[in-house]
Parts: C-alpha cells; sequence; structure tokens
C-alpha cells in the first residue's frame, strides 16, 4: 500500500506470541493505514488483528472475543490503579494475565482513543495494564502531547519486552521495531533530499531542533525551509 520505493514489506518479520494483541482502529487512522504504525504492528505480529471502529459495545468481533471461554481480556491503557508490568514480579504478571492473554489497544490519537473508550461500555470494563515508560519515542516526524508518548508499535514492543522479564513471552524482539526505523528514514530521506520531486527541487530544507510535543493548539510543523 506504499510506493515501491519506500515499501517496507522486506523489512517486516512475523512474531509468534502467547498474547493475542487485538489492536481497535479508529476510523480516522485506518484511512492513513499506510503510514500508520497500527497497520505495521498487525504485520509484525502473527497472533494479532485490526478492528475498525469508534464505538465497539455492540461490535461482534469484540464481543466474541470478550465472551471467548478460557480467554482472558485486558486492555493497555495508562492509569494510576492499573495493572503495572514494569513494576510486577514474573509470578505476579503470569498469576494476573494468564498463559494466554487477550491485549485489546486503541489504535489513533489520544483525543480519539478516549472517545474510543468513553463509548465503549464493554471495554470499560476490562482490566488494565499499563507501564512506567522511560524513553521518547522515535516518532520524531510527529508531535506527541507529552515527551513520555508512545507510538503503538513502540508501545507494543516495550510491553513484549516486560511479558519476557515477565517469563511469559519467549520471542525475540530486538528486530521488532526495524519496520518502524526504515519508515522513519525514508520520510526524514524525502525531507531533506531536494532532488525528491515529491518536494520543491528549488528549495533546501534541514530538519531544525525544536520542542517536539504540542503545547495547547500548536500546529504539527517540524520542518522549515531555508532560503
Amino acid at each position: 500500500m506504499r510506493p515501491s520505493s519506500t515499501c517496507i514489506c522486506k523489512h517486516i518479520n512475523s512474531f509468534q506470541t502467547k498474547t493475542r494483541f487485538i489492536i481497535l482502529m479508529h476510523p480516522k487512522e485506518y484511512k492513513k493505514e499506510r503510514n500508520g504504525t497500527g497497520r505495521m504492528t498487525q504485520l509484525q505480529l502473527e497472533n494479532s488483528e485490526i478492528i475498525v471502529g469508534v464505538d465497539f459495545t455492540n461490535n461482534k468481533r469484540v464481543n466474541e472475543i470478550l465472551t471467548k471461554e478460557n480467554s482472558s481480556s485486558f486492555l493497555l491503557y495508562p492509569g494510576k490503579n492499573n495493572f503495572n508490568l514494569s513494576t510486577r514480579k514474573s509470578s505476579e504478571i503470569i498469576s494476573f494475565m494468564g498463559e494466554n492473554p487477550h491485549l485489546f489497544i486503541l489504535d489513533g490519537t489520544w483525543p480519539c482513543a478516549r472517545k474510543m473508550l468513553k463509548l465503549s461500555t464493554n471495554l470499560q470494563q476490562l482490566k488494565r495494564v499499563s507501564f512506567d515508560n522511560e524513553i521518547k519515542s522515535k516518532f520524531i516526524i510527529k508531535q506527541q502531547p507529552q515527551p513520555l508518548c508512545l507510538s503503538t508499535i513502540e508501545s507494543v514492543y516495550t510491553v513484549l519486552n516486560l511479558l519476557k522479564e515477565g517469563d511469559l513471552e519467549k520471542c525475540e524482539t530486538k528486530d521488532f521495531l526495524i519496520p518502524f526505523e526504515k519508515m522513519i528514514e525514508h520520510q526524514v530521506e524525502y525531507v531533506l533530499n531536494p532532488t525528491i520531486t515529491s518536494y520543491r527541487p528549488s528549495k533546501k530544507r534541514e530538519i531544525i531542533p525544536r520542542d517536539r510535543y504540542k503545547k495547547s493548539t500548536q500546529r504539527t510543523i517540524i520542518f522549515k525551509q531555508k532560503n
């Protein structure tokens, strides 16, 4: 679904996990899935699927998963009283989540994600898990609401590593972010290379240091033109 010059298919590696990841994608994110990290995440995970919508209260597939016998379902969402994967021991993680958990992830902007959760009464009933994020997002071409906000694929990568530490997962994750990193490289190259016809060749461009995190109604601009 991308131009051949920026295709990342050759960098995709399928990872098998015990955890099933259900990516609930907002329709606005679905329309931009050529660059969306939710779609990229699903391609990386064999045991995963994407469900598009806003209100999942009466979504047949979501409710099918929630009522499936012998399955444990959780929602990955930040909060003070959540089950924090970063601070739990291996025995606690397995005891809480079971051997084959189903983890729901809201894929969209933070305002969209909050709306999805507000409308979806079935998701509101789920036990929530979270983690302490100590890294900055590599998504340098996009501004985030706060410094510690991560893209969908970075969040899943973090969760997988924590589940590995908790002995719930066994997969090797060192190459998990390669497609994401290659996408960023392509985007930056297009901005910096004035010979690419997608951009005006008469203008020189550079990436400038600036606050990558939005403040109030600040617009998403991280590049400028040099005269």
